[in-house]
């Protein structure tokens, strides 16, 4: 199965087994929009609980708010997102889609890479043990010839991105041979900017109605809240201020499912220091950051930084931590030294003074910030990406099985009476479902045979499955199985709080950081 077939099944499983559906899908759905679940639900929960105590429970020095979504269009005057939050955009003329033209030269790159991979890939095949790869991606014609050619793109592109260069990059999409992957062929009008924020009305009449936006990113709530939590929390430098919450941006180009999406949720964290130390702490936060995600247990190797060649207008360093989803690495979360820019730009534009006094030192000064912003729907399709397999069993059956990291699981244990019309055998079933849901979400099942109630359970992600048979009446015991090894224990019932506990708690995860 190639990963773009894997990636479509993997969509298919998600909608089959609750977890995400398209939204408004009676009326035929609304585009790059979708809902969550009831499995879906509390795997995005169990993420952003992971997320939010690891930055607000572990680090004494910083707390959480909730702002608004909608907040004063000044704002974003001030942030730069009226003037500047723009795609460059390109029309093929024979499709009549829109695409955005840095991606699809990015796309073109990328596959470049994948045959470079390609060729690797076959010289381990073939010298096996003896296969050097430094060597050989440093003599291999083809290696060589393909890698000629991605710098050459590349550095155009770089050079065309620095200078804002729209004519350029629809001459790298026309000389590369980029085609409309709907009609096959290069007709592409010129490339234009668009302006991805939604805006709406806020007033009773539309005469007197004042023209708002629906936020594109939650950092500016914090920035515009940070003399209230300053001085309400008596904070001192240096600390943060995190904050999980929805964001909207009209993507023309949305794609690859839950990957990019009109309406998302973002968890940031907007953390200020004195100017002059912010690369520090930017190294800091890079390896605190990179910390947490391997901590999940995805494989460190399904990790990198990408160092940005281009900066943003606030930032003076900023890379992204990548994930190899099924389309290739692409960016899961962000950070950035933004300077004083927000600050300074606020200050400026409400006229309010937004400084810190620092008591140790007796100065005032308006703090750099250093940000990490991580996409929860990136992480939920990182986590369900990951954990999807198809296992060939002895008997020649397969398996399809979410191997989602414990403690994040949507369910943590189903029990399970053996057979469904044994009062003795349910009534101890439920004994035990009402004595751990208390602690766990468990789910009840007792449709069906054994057998196909695994199968339901592994195929989202459930960590146990408590059988109660007939010896339970007698021995006080129950059949636990593993989700991951198939494995089979007898437990004391007693014993079974402490024996799930161990496994999923999401505090042991904590305990690693």
């Amino acid at each position: 199965m190639t990963q773009d077939e894997l990636f479509k099944v993997l969509v298919a499983h998600c909608k089959e087994y609750g977890f995400i559906f398209p939204s408004s899908e009676i009326y035929d759905g609304l585009a790059a929009v979708y809902d969550y679940g009831q499995m879906g639900v509390e795997l995005k929960n169990n993420i952003k609980q992971y997320w939010w105590n690891a930055m607000t429970r572990l680090n004494e020095n910083i707390v959480g708010i909730d702002s608004c979504i909608f907040m004063h269009p000044k704002i974003w005057e001030a942030s730069g997102h009226v003037g500047a939050f723009n795609d460059p955009l390109i029309d093929n003329k024979d499709s009549k889609k829109r695409y955005r033209a840095d991606v699809l030269i990015e796309d073109y790159l990328g596959k470049i890479e994948e045959k470079i991979e390609k060729e690797v890939a076959k010289g381990k095949k073939k010298f096996g043990d003896s296969f050097d790869e430094e060597q050989f991606r440093a003599t291999n014609p083809n290696v060589l010839r393909e890698k000629a050619k991605y710098e050459e793109v590349h550095n155009r592109f770089k050079a065309a991105e620095e200078a804002s260069d729209f004519a350029e990059y629809r001459q790298i999409i026309i000389d590369c041979g980029i085609v409309c992957p709907i009609s096959g062929t290069c007709n592409w009008t010129d490339v234009r900017q668009f302006n991805l924020m939604f805006s709406t009305s806020m007033g009773s009449t539309a005469d007197g109605a004042n023209t708002i936006y629906l936020r594109p990113e939650t950092a500016q709530g914090i920035f515009v809240n940070y003399l209230n939590v300053q001085k309400t929390g008596r904070m001192k430098i240096p600390f943060g201020i995190a904050q999980i919450g929805k964001a909207f941006r009209n993507e023309i180009v949305a794609r690859q499912f839950i990957f990019r999406m009109r309406e998302f949720e973002q968890m940031e964290m907007q953390f200020f220091i004195k100017p002059g130390t912010e690369l520090d702490w930017f190294a800091k936060w890079k390896e605190t950051r990179m910390k947490w995600h391997v901590n999940i247990g995805m494989g460190a190797e399904n990790y990198r930084f990408h160092d940005h060649e281009k900066l943003a207008h606030y930032a003076n360093a900023a890379t992204d931590v990548e994930f190899k989803f099924p389309f290739g690495f692409k960016e899961l979360e962000g950070i950035h030294s933004r300077t004083n820019f927000d600050l300074g730009n606020h200050q400026k534009f409400s006229g309010k003074k937004i400084t810190y006094f620092d008591p140790e030192s007796g100065e005032s000064y308006t703090p750099y910030v250093i940000e990490t912003s991580i996409g929860v729907d990136r992480m939920v399709l990182a986590v369900l990406s990951h954990a999807y397999k198809e296992e060939a069993l002895e008997n020649g059956e397969t398996r399809v099985v979410l191997s989602i990291p414990a403690p994040l699981a949507p369910i943590k244990a189903a029990v399970m009476p053996l057979v469904k019309n044994n009062e003795e055998l349910t009534g101890l079933a439920q004994q035990i479902m009402n004595d751990l849901k208390f602690d766990f979400n468990c789910q009840y099942d007792e449709k069906d045979s054994i057998g196909k109630r695994y199968r339901r359970q592994d195929a989202i992600g459930t960590p146990f499955c408590i059988t109660v048979d007939h010896d339970s009446l007698v021995d006080h015991c129950v059949t636990v199985r593993d989700r991951d090894t198939m494995q089979q224990e007898r437990v004391p019932i007693a014993e079974l709080r402490a024996l799930i506990d161990k496994k999923v708690n999401l505090n042991n995860l904590l305990r690693n950081l």
